[in-house]
């Protein structure tokens, strides 16, 4: 059997395809036994553990469910952290918070919601270790949602309700996402949350301003899904037979800038259902919403409430049952009957590749060769940006120098023309042999590039550096957004780090992709 203690919610993905399954499964036995009336103490946490409500971001729904679903389990300590008045105000830092909180019961699980993106993930990691450090149990955190990255409960009882529409079929689901794809953070969970069924197709209703990130379009994809995009509701049921789960989700204002905002009436228009359009969806259509709509012009007109589509006021009463469960899981009332321990983190793959050394003196610029005077001692950083402008070559070739602080050494550097025509970019520096920590931040800068080692005017050492998996321990690097919990203007103390996806390097706390040269504050 495994358990969740000390479990983690910061991102849908932190609970596997096959965990996910199970807590679906325990749901519907919990739904099904509280209609009937029968006993449910076998969902009931029975270790002292203290729940902690802290959200400090406004909200209704997720709150009181939350504080409701925490009330089920009568054996546990229900506490509702009043955010307005708390440390908070008093320019404490998250992890100073929590470590506190934390001390106060055998054991916890905190549910927590800011603007800030990342915050539970850093919880994890710092407060985790606090709680190793003075033997205590590890406490379990669960996202209930931050800023525009991921809401991962909202996210369960989503597949929950889908399940339900097919009737537990986890084959196939067809799907219409339509709204603000740009900020919700609702359909943002569902490129990695929808990966409980077998095969997905993905339609992207949105106009242009609002339409999903590119980031989260290619984690669909790399997930198997088959995508298509939409300006409009009118444009998509043009196109024939529509998907028969509609996924809406409302105009985030309060996260859009005034170019956004003064095209309001057009954006909202193209994603607002009508009441001509009836009679061109599919046959048994249900339409969902994460709530709440608005009360002014909602995509979901109210004139729907009494059809047979309004499958989203099921949908937010299992926000009750799914948190239960979760609560119950990461409370150890429930085990699963498989292997629940996370799988180690894999060591980085070697990416500073020892290369073979040919002619000793290959590397080593010869007199009378255009360009850098040969050096006897050193290193000889070749083939920088090869291929590139020689702009580019110039950039990077200043952008090495400032962040290996390359100031006050003796030193050359020049660009060349390579035999095939391409250009490329070399540092020499006489009597200085860079660290194994240099080239790995050389890597980053700068990947593809040469290092030579030269003694006694001959190449004894020489390596090709790849781009590397991931990027992680140095204050030059930071993410580019300015919502991410590692941002230092919320003086939270965190270092970035950054992990390699398909070329591009995306952060481990907010999840932002960027382009390798984007990561460094030059």
């Amino acid at each position: 059997m495994g358990n969740f203690l000390s479990r983690t919610l910061a991102v849908i993905n932190d609970f596997s395809v096959e965990e996910q399954l199970f807590l679906y499964q325990s749901t519907k036995r919990l739904k099904d036994k509280l209609k009937n009336r029968d006993d449910v103490s076998e969902f009931q946490i029975k270790r002292n553990t203290g729940i902690y409500i802290v959200f400090v971001e406004p909200s209704t729904r997720t709150k009181e469910s939350f504080i409701n679903a925490a009330k089920f389990h009568k054996n546990a300590k229900v506490n509702i952290f009043d955010s307005e008045h708390s440390s908070f105000n008093k320019q404490e830092s998250y992890v100073d918070t929590f470590n506190m909180l934390t001390g106060y019961s055998e054991y916890s699980i905190f549910v927590l919601r800011t603007r800030l993106e990342g915050v539970v993930r850093l919880l994890e990691r710092k407060v985790g270790e606090f709680a190793e450090r003075h033997g205590i149990m590890r406490p379990a955190f669960i996202n209930g949602g931050d800023g525009k990255h991921e809401h991962p409960t909202q996210e369960l009882l989503d597949e929950y309700t889908f399940l339900e529409h097919n009737n537990f079929d986890n084959s196939h689901i067809r799907i219409a996402l339509v709204g603000d794809l740009l900020h919700g953070r609702t359909v943002h969970s569902k490129a990695d949350g929808l990966k409980v069924f077998k095969n997905v197709e993905v339609d992207l209703i949105a106009p242009p301003e609002l339409q999903m990130p590119e980031g989260y379009i290619q984690k669909m994809k790399r997930n198997g899904f088959e995508v298509r995009q939409f300006y409009s509701i009118d444009e998509y049921l043009s196109h024939g037979k529509s998907a028969n789960i509609w996924y809406f989700t409302r105009l985030q204002l309060e996260r859009m800038g005034e170019d956004i905002l003064e095209k309001e009436k057009i954006l909202r228009k193209a994603v607002t259902f009508r009441e001509d359009m009836l009679d061109k969806i599919s046959e048994g259509t249900k339409f969902y919403h994460p709530l709440p709509r608005p009360k002014f012009n909602p995509e979901i007109p109210t004139f729907l409430d009494t059809l047979p589509l309004n499958g989203w006021e099921e949908q937010a009463i299992n926000g009750y049952y799914v948190r239960i469960v979760l609560l119950s899981m990461l409370g150890g009332a429930l085990e699963a009957p498989f292997d629940t321990s996370r799988p180690q983190q894999q060591e980085d793959e070697d990416f500073i590749i020892p290369a073979p050394i040919t002619d000793g003196t290959k590397g080593v610029l010869k007199e009378g060769k255009r360009g850098i005077k040969p050096i006897e001692n050193g290193t000889v950083i070749d083939h920088i940006a090869k291929g590139k402008s020689q702009e580019e070559i110039y950039n990077t070739i200043v952008k090495i120098r400032k962040i290996l602080k390359l100031y006050d050494v003796d030193s050359a550097d020049g660009i060349f023309k390579s035999a095939d025509g391409s250009y490329k970019g070399y540092i020499s520096l006489p009597d200085k042999y860079l660290s194994f920590k240099e080239i790995k931040k050389l890597s980053a800068i700068s990947p593809n590039t040469t290092v030579n080692i030269i003694k006694n005017s001959r190449v004894v050492e020489k390596y090709r550096i790849k781009m590397p998996p991931r990027i992680y321990g140095f204050e030059e690097i930071r993410c580019k957004n300015e919502n991410c919990i590692t941002n230092p203007t919320h003086g939270e103390n965190v270092t970035a780090s950054f992990v390699q996806i398909d070329g591009k390097f995306v952060c481990e706390y907010c999840e932002t992709p960027h382009e390798y040269h984007e990561i460094w504050k030059i």
